[in-house]
């Protein structure tokens, strides 16, 4: 994982998407988001870039859930998915969160799936 990455903890991502924690705890529960324990205190931490502007609003990337599905539909674990997900790969030419982030849906699933 890159250096650079940030990680919000569940309250803070909910922050800077407008709604509550409780509501992006029914976002993971479901599958649409995935979190990681870090830190001192072990919480659930997600990745800030999960998050984009859309008409000036914030909004969880709409790609990613489905490529969530797909990753985790063949075994793959949730810290599995964050490091897969943040990872440089050369036939991307970036890391898969940066490529969903550009738009690149049907890239980075072709690579998911030469990792089944």
């Amino acid at each position: 994982m890159s250096d650079e990455t940030t990680w919000l903890p569940v309250p803070d991502f909910a922050d800077a998407l407008g709604v509550s924690a409780s509501d992006v705890r029914d976002m993971i529960r479901s599958g649409g988001l995935v979190a990681v324990r870090r830190g001192d205190n072990d919480a659930w931490h997600l990745l800030g870039d999960f998050i984009e502007e859309s008409d000036g609003r914030a909004r969880v990337l709409p790609t990613l859930a489905g490529t969530l599905t797909l990753l985790r539909d063949n075994g793959f674990t949730d810290e599995e998915i964050v490091e897969w997900l943040t990872t440089f790969h050369e036939e991307l030419s970036a890391t898969p969160l940066n490529a969903l982030r550009e738009g690149k849906r049907a890239p980075v699933r072709r690579v998911a799936q030469t990792l089944l």
